[in-house]
């Protein structure tokens, strides 16, 4: 796949082929109808949440009325996207794939740490591990989990 003598980690050209890639926003599947009420959460834990658009399904489905078809916010700068599944899947969200905060206070991250992890569950405890001043790792009342840190 990579050229000898290559990494997968530098950026490569080959061929002709040039790169594809336009963004690569983080995309969260909620089910059971619950990206609304993780919207209004993240809403509610960070300051610089900005939706940006939204759609719900109608009564025509396939997903239950009211229910999400697609979302596009922002979170300190990164783009995600989020839809309610009408499918009920096998799978949720898992701890091996978490979004990174950088927050800029003491204040912020117990904050979005308490309030994320009411309902949810905590992996690491705000502390301070070694490699920043203070980290904690959490999921919240949806699976999503989070690790916030102050560097």
């Amino acid at each position: 796949m990579f050229p000898e003598n290559s990494s997968p980690w530098r950026p490569q050209r080959l061929g002709s082929i040039a790169a594809m890639t336009q963004s690569l926003p983080t995309f969260l599947t909620f089910q059971g109808g619950t990206a609304t009420s993780a919207l209004n959460l993240y809403r509610d834990v960070f300051d610089d949440f900005e939706l940006i658009e939204i759609n719900y399904y109608g009564a025509d489905g396939p997903g239950p009325e009211g229910t999400v078809i697609s979302a596009r916010f922002r979170i300190g700068g990164a783009n995600l996207g989020c839809a309610d599944s009408p499918i009920a899947h096998e799978w949720g969200f898992t701890p091996a794939i978490s979004i990174w905060i950088d927050c800029d206070s003491h204040e912020e991250i117990e904050r979005g740490f308490l309030r994320l992890a009411d309902g949810g569950e905590v992996f690491m405890p705000l502390d301070d591990y070694g490699f920043s001043s203070r980290f904690g790792w959490v999921s919240d009342p949806y699976g999503v989990t989070w690790q916030l840190n102050l560097p």
